[in-house]
């Protein structure tokens, strides 16, 4: 009985360490990241772009012999969708002994892992979450993309200048930290820009039906409807043209996703939206990135900033030279002028960029590149 009892914790013994790579095995040949994007759940269809980018961004940096001499480990976390779930999956990565977190997608998201990251002290690059909020919460936390306050700015200028509207209607998802703040953001500068918001309506996430809200925007009689959403937008639009509502539907860059253009092609006339990239872009990283693709025409903004977010951590393990959490931190603060597929990426103070946003013009169920709207100081 004592023999078989001693047998058996050293099996145990060993299964554990295997299960915790006892002796950093792994850890010594690999550099190991974690991804946190919606796999499964009502997000998984506009996420799924982010994580094909980092695979394809992963892919070639092995190809290419990898950083520090080993080749990178990606470790996919599924968050299900759920801002409880990303925390849990930024745990799991902490507890993996990872060098960094990549994601999330989704603000509300990406802000529960963040304050995970920031804890721990794991540098953390989010390629598409916009929220002000995400890179506020400490000095790991960093973003390829710009932020809600340009983008909300960029699209009440292009509304009231552009657009000639005077009276908008905001359609606002009051469980999305992302509509919220995007809906903020245009309001306050469409009022400063002399406009009026007239109505502000409200909805949750897995509404379908949006008919009473449309009848209600309709007696308000709208130049522009706002609509700071994600796929769900579409049902917005159809019953409002249903209506027969003449208002313009603009969004921001929520409606980048693929299923976005699938789900509207049949009815949406004419629409806006902003988003982070241009496929015409003539810069080099982006041509070879588009020409390379197996398929360019389902590329979408979330794939290629993935794609840079991962460069940039790497390009920032290289300059760190070292796989340690803070000096990759400290690297990545100091990145100037690195040449992504979306444009040049330069951190600020605050972690974050300063790039040009893309307006995107939907007529008849397709879209077209309409203009760029460079920042100003």
């Amino acid at each position: 009985m004592i023999t078989y009892s001693r047998f058996l914790i050293e099996v145990l013994a060993v299964s554990l360490c295997a299960l915790l790579s006892c002796g950093n095995a792994v850890a010594d040949d690999t550099v190991k990241v974690a991804s946190i994007y919606a796999l499964t759940g009502v997000a998984a269809n506009a996420t799924g772009t982010s994580v094909r980018g980092i695979r394809a961004a992963i892919r070639d940096i092995n190809s290419r012999g990898g950083v520090l001499g080993k080749k990178v480990e990606l470790l996919e976390l599924d968050n299900h969708s759920t801002p409880i779930g990303s925390k849990v999956a930024a745990d799991q990565a902490v507890r993996a002994d990872v060098v960094a977190i990549l994601g999330a997608s989704w603000s509300s998201h990406s802000l529960a892992a963040a304050k995970v990251a920031q804890e721990m002290k794991v540098p953390m690059v989010t390629n598409i979450s916009t929220h002000p909020a995400v890179t506020e919460v400490g000095d790991y936390i960093f973003r390829v993309c710009f932020d809600d306050r340009f983008q909300g700015r960029t699209m009440a200028t292009f509304a009231r200048r552009e657009l000639n509207a005077t009276r908008v209607v905001t359609f606002v998802d009051v469980t999305s930290d992302y509509s919220i703040e995007l809906a903020r953001e245009f309001e306050s500068n469409f009022k400063r820009l002399g406009g009026q918001v007239v109505l502000e309506l409200k909805y949750k996430q897995k509404q379908e039906q949006f008919g009473t809200l449309v009848t209600e925007a309709k007696k308000a009689n709208p130049d522009v409807l706002f609509i700071p959403g994600y796929d769900e937008s579409v049902a917005i639009i159809r019953d409002a043209q249903a209506a027969g509502l003449q208002a313009i539907p603009i969004g921001g860059d929520g409606w980048d996703s693929p299923d976005f253009l699938k789900l509207g092609r049949g009815f949406i006339k004419h629409a806006y939206y902003c988003t982070h990239w241009a496929r015409q872009a003539d810069n080099k990283a982006n041509v070879i990135y588009v020409e390379s693709h197996q398929d360019p025409g389902s590329i979408r903004a979330p794939e290629v900033l993935a794609y840079d977010a991962v460069m940039v951590l790497v390009d920032a393990i290289r300059r760190a030279g070292s796989l340690d959490r803070a000096k990759i931190r400290d690297a990545l603060a100091k990145t100037r002028n690195f040449e992504g597929v979306t444009g040049k990426i330069s951190f600020d103070a605050d972690r974050r960029v300063r790039k040009a946003a893309v307006i995107m013009e939907i007529v008849d169920g397709r879209e077209r590149f309409h203009k760029s709207v460079t920042p100003v100081e």
